[in-house]
Parts: C-alpha cells; structure tokens; sequence
C-alpha cells in the first residue's frame, strides 16, 4: 500500500472517530466470507458501520486523536475490524447473539462507549446493560409518571378517597 493511501486512510478512520461516539474493536479472524457478509448485514441493519482495519494504520489514527486511546492499543493484534455507531449498546447485544449461539468469532477485543474504554471479551455483559438515550428518556418518563398514577387512580376510586380521608380525620383526633 503507498504511503498516500495509508495517509488517507488514517484521515478517513480520524474523520469516523469524530463522527461516531461509539466503537467497538471486534476480532473476526477466522470468519469465511458468508459469515463476515451476514454480520455485515446485520450490522447495517442496526444502523452500526463495520469497517475492516489494519492494526497500524488504526493505531495512527489514535495517536492522531485528541482522546487518550492509548488502553486500546494492547487490542490491536490479529484481524481487526471496528464496528461504528451512535448507540452504544447496539454492537454489544449483535455480539452477544453470536456469543449465545456458542461461535468464537466475532469476539470483542475492546470498546469505546459512553466515554470509557472497555479492554476484553469479558466486558461485554457490562455494554450490554448499558442503556440508550431512548431508553433512559423512557425510564425517567416512567419514574415521573407514577405518582401522577397513584393520584389519577386514587381520584377514580371514588368513594374510597372520602373513607381513606375519614380515617386519616379520626386517627388525628
């Protein structure tokens, strides 16, 4: 490979780096040509960009970025590929599938999500249990909504509500 086409690929790898907040280093050495075009497409389908790097050229891009990735480097061996996205717990679950099914390859090497670096095959229960913006909205909509709940529902009893205040009237008296 020219030196002008390595230096474009580090800019490209720089440029997705920025872009997305959230990689995954993925081992996929051992995976046949079927099997890495039906991650590829359940990839896309979950909105995560798989790109095959060289181990070199991505460690370039590091060093070239203003975040310290320098915990990452250890997981630059064998064939790399880094799966891309914008929610962070996406490619953890997509790994985990084929993990449950008992296949080795895809394995995760490492992780950048939420802002930490996350360094072997055995974090990759802690990514999964990460929660998605969406998914945080939901459960604070949830923790709000429940004592609106236990008014409205109060309120729909009825007659209970007058009973419940008498008692609270005589226990004060």
């Amino acid at each position: 490979m020219r030196k002008e086409v390595k230096d474009t690929v580090v800019v490209e790898l720089g440029q997705k780096l920025k872009e997305f907040s959230h990689f995954y280093l993925v081992d996929v050495e051992g995976l046949n040509a079927a099997d890495t075009s039906n991650l590829r497409r359940k990839c896309f389908k979950n909105d995560v960009k798989m790109v095959v790097v060289k181990n070199t050229l991505l460690r370039k891009a590091f060093e070239a970025s203003d975040i310290d990735y320098e915990p990452l480097y250890a997981a630059l061996k064998g064939s790399t590929a880094m799966l891309f996205c914008n929610t962070a717990n996406v490619p953890a679950k997509l790994l985990k599938e084929y993990k449950d099914n008992k296949k080795e390859v895809p394995a995760l090497k490492a992780a950048y999500a939420e802002e930490s670096i996350f360094v072997g095959a055995d974090k990759l229960a802690e990514l999964c249990a990460i929660k998605s913006k969406n998914e945080l909205i939901a459960d604070v909509v949830a923790l709000l909504q429940s004592p609106i709940k236990n008014v409205v529902s109060g309120l729909n009893a009825g007659g209970k509500i007058h009973g419940l205040l008498d008692a609270i009237a005589e226990r004060n008296q």
